[in-house]
């Protein structure tokens, strides 16, 4: 199992350190840069664009955060980089773009978003990324079928399950990826307590770090019932 300890030692900035996506948005090299200069450890999240490379965004549609029509997948990542988010100087980045700018300086958390279908190639293209990188790094996703892609592509990085849920069908989908490499999992703050947290932490002693604190109360159920939180909105 990797090194996971540095994942809970400091508060995590969701998606960057942004301010709701008034002035300075969401997985932009603003939001990074205020994260690092706070010493942050960040979340972003990382979809594949059509010529394989992977560029930091959430949605799989570009409307929300570009005003503009279509979907990721749909563009090179030369035409998603030329977008500006939110009609401020930022843009779209590369993954490649974004650990340039971190550097190393404080840990990065990558969310793989799978689009079935339109994300072959997404782990490989996140692993190269990362191959030489010197800071610390984990890989996470909800989708199933990148976590498997990851697991069979080997590595020494940290491998979690993001998810939500307390339904016995969620529990069960859950425990069935701990067959898969798993050395973390981030789940919904929300939703917890819950068996599959309470096993990985205390039968396991497998980190969980929550998502996306907003308030007291996020942050209370998190130190109870986890092990560190993925925030916004404000300044721990």
């Amino acid at each position: 199992m990797q090194d996971t300890a540095w994942l809970t030692s400091r508060a995590i900035a969701h998606r960057g350190l942004h301010d709701m996506n008034r002035q300075r948005w969401e997985n932009t090299l603003s939001a990074f840069a205020a994260a690092v200069e706070r010493g942050y450890a960040i979340e972003c999240d990382v979809h594949r664009a059509a010529d394989g490379v992977p560029v930091v965004f959430h949605d799989e549609e570009l409307k929300r955060l570009t005003g503009r029509e279509g979907r990721v997948w749909q563009h090179t990542a030369a035409e998603l980089t030329g977008l500006s988010v939110g009609g401020t100087e930022d843009h779209i980045p590369s993954l490649s773009e974004m650990l340039a700018l971190v550097d190393g300086r404080v840990p990065v958390i990558v969310e793989l978003k799978g689009v079935a279908g339109h994300d072959q190639g997404l782990a490989e293209g996140v692993l190269e990324c990362l191959a030489d990188y010197p800071g610390e790094t984990a890989l996470m996703s909800f989708d199933h079928w990148i976590l498997r892609d990851l697991d069979r592509l080997g590595g020494n990085l940290p491998i979690g399950l993001t998810a939500h849920g307390r339904s016995m069908a969620d529990m069960e989908a859950h425990f069935s990826m701990l067959a898969h490499g798993i050395s973390f999992a981030s789940y919904c703050v929300d939703d917890l307590p819950n068996p599959f947290v309470s096993f990985l932490r205390e039968r396991l002693s497998i980190p969980v770090i929550t998502w996306t604190v907003r308030n007291e109360a996020g942050v209370e159920r998190t130190f109870r019932y986890a092990d560190q939180m993925t925030f916004e909105g404000f300044s721990p």
